[in-house]
């Protein structure tokens, strides 16, 4: 679903940051070679995270749902030297990706890839994060974001993808529908819990930008 029209979105990005030579590569593979193409962050909103990260200057980034590894590599740009960066996926099928362009990349050093279940993988990483991407199964949102606000720095950010879901928050919800109902509780939680302050910005499926107070 585009929320904006083709012409104004690729108007965007032609006036946007460059997308970089190794994410030209990982998106063409991606699309020729991994089914759901389309869950990539992509060029334009790739720029947005590495935008924010570079912004936020983050020490430990933690990254919920890796994919083929291209929005990881957006967030890396702005981490610090002595950073590092978590990432965790539940497909085996996609490490082999994942690890050539991490390994192609400056940050080969620094990203450290978990495979299996984030709600039992995230308590066992031991650290503070100053910058947090939720881009996994939106049935567990509300988990992760629950487990992950205590591990959060003060003013640290929880960045959260496709909270508008392809427009589907606005429809009336199938009671089959277990994704859009629970993006519809989470978008309402981060929105009014004490612990935070949020905006939801309308980029691409939509992104909302959370900071631990």
């Amino acid at each position: 679903m585009h929320f904006i029209s083709e012409e104004l979105d690729q108007y965007v990005s032609d006036h946007s940051q460059a997308e970089p030579k190794l994410l030209v590569q990982l998106s063409k593979e991606t699309h020729q070679k991994i089914l759901q193409p389309r869950m990539l962050s992509g060029h334009f909103q790739g720029r947005v995270l590495s935008m924010l990260s570079k912004i936020i200057r983050p020490k430990h980034i933690l990254e919920i749902g890796t994919y083929t590894g291209y929005a990881a590599l957006c967030l890396a740009e702005g981490m610090q030297e002595n950073g590092s960066l978590d990432t965790i996926d539940i497909n085996e099928e996609l490490v082999t990706i994942q690890n050539k362009y991490f390994e192609a990349s400056p940050w080969k050093n620094q990203i450290f890839s978990h495979l299996g279940d984030a709600l039992e993988i995230i308590p066992k990483l031991n650290k503070k994060f100053d910058l947090v991407f939720i881009d996994a199964d939106k049935e567990n949102y509300i988990n992760y974001f629950h487990l992950i606000v205590p591990m959060m720095n003060k003013g640290g950010i929880i960045l959260s993808d496709n909270v508008l879901w392809s427009g589907k928050v606005l429809e009336e919800v199938n009671p089959k529908d277990t994704s859009t109902q629970v993006l519809l509780e989470y978008n309402k939680l981060i929105n009014e819990d004490a612990r935070v302050e949020t905006v939801l910005l309308p980029i691409r499926d939509g992104l909302t930008v959370t900071r631990v107070l």
